[in-house]
């Protein structure tokens, strides 16, 4: 079994007081969306479950809807104070649907389309990472039709030249590890390479960068956003894939990660320090390489964090000693006050 997250006491206070709800202003309706159609649709309904429990807890009025035809009639006709999106893969995380929401005025939880569509393409994201001198590992970013057009075998000599081994491919727009692979032998290459065209017309393919693999979860909860304590992931089978994300005893997790304290505030200060060059609110997810030095590289940034059992939201949540429904309560919270 996964090792259960421990809690650091030492946490700072700060991200208490705004918890506590104002028992003069009504508690928001709120509607969670979960499922979708993407290759996450399970995950997302577990997601949403777990979502809508955790709201109800603390006493929200929240219910569970999919994201189908059926959505924006009922918005019209009864739309909730705010929306939580647990929907994850492009139908949440490529700012269309936030878009639909600006446009039918109703308030929700995160970013706005721009900034979500900025962080959902992987190559995008980096290259805003780089030039606001974030560290990420090195890539480049190769559609399908390239790959063809100029030959797959001259391409693929290229990269494994320019970048060297081992490699990390993975789709540039995606999540869940779906289609992701570590490539230590260039023979391996073009396999690792049809298989993440399986998930995504364009591969992201990046350096890889041996070391702790740790995500931080960042909220903002009226005192501007503030970095949660950094999960530690540890796949049995060294990659942190689809099966490592969401089957039990595949992957351990240690929350708090075991960082040096010198380790973990770089790590939590570069964490925040690209959520704010994304343009990124309320929430969003960093995930990072801590290298043999100590140095931390960002990977990549998600805007709708998984919400399940063993996601690493929650994990980060309970290690800073926190309640996942009083928090999700502050943020639908503020989100319901942006209306109009």
């Amino acid at each position: 079994m996964s090792t259960p997250p421990s809690v650091d006491p030492a946490f700072p206070d700060e991200l208490a007081p705004p918890l506590a709800p104002d028992s003069s202003v009504p508690e928001p309706r709120v509607l969670v969306l979960a499922g979708g159609l993407s290759y996450e649709r399970e995950v997302s309904l577990r997601s949403g479950r777990r979502v809508l429990d955790a709201l109800r807890s603390v006493g929200v009025e929240a219910e569970l809807r999919d994201a189908d035809s059926a959505l924006l009639p009922g918005l019209a006709v009864d739309p909730p104070d705010a929306v939580v999106i647990a929907l994850h893969g492009a139908t949440g995380e490529d700012g269309s649907l936030r878009g639909v929401l600006d446009l039918c005025d109703v308030p929700y939880v995160g970013c706005d389309a721009r900034a979500s569509r900025l962080a959902w393409d992987k190559p995008s994201a980096k290259a805003v990472l780089r030039e606001a001198g974030i560290p990420t590992p090195d890539w480049v970013a190769l559609p399908h039709d390239r790959f063809s057009e100029l030959g797959a075998v001259a391409v693929l000599d290229r990269i494994v030249e320019r970048l060297g081994l081992p490699l990390m491919v993975k789709p540039a727009q995606g999540g869940s590890g779906l289609g992701a692979a570590v490539v230590r032998d260039a023979a391996d290459l073009p396999a690792a390479m049809v298989g993440c065209f399986a998930y995504d017309p364009t591969a992201l393919v990046e350096r890889y960068v041996p070391g702790m693999d740790v995500a931080v979860s960042i909220v903002d909860l009226g005192a501007g956003p503030q970095a949660l304590p950094a999960v530690e992931i540890v796949p049995r089978n060294g990659v942190y894939d689809y099966a490592a994300r969401y089957t039990a005893g595949l992957t351990t997790w240690h929350a708090p990660a075991r960082l040096a304290e010198p380790v973990a505030a770089a790590v939590a200060e570069t964490a925040i320090a690209a959520h704010n060059a994304l343009g990124l609110r309320d929430l969003s997810r960093v995930d990072l390489i801590v290298d043999e030095a100590g140095d931390p590289h960002v990977l990549e940034v998600n805007v709708a964090p998984g919400m399940t059992e063993t996601s690493l939201l929650p994990l980060a949540v309970q290690a800073a000693g926190l309640d996942f429904g009083a928090l999700l309560g502050t943020l639908v919270s503020r989100a319901a006050a942006r209306r109009g």
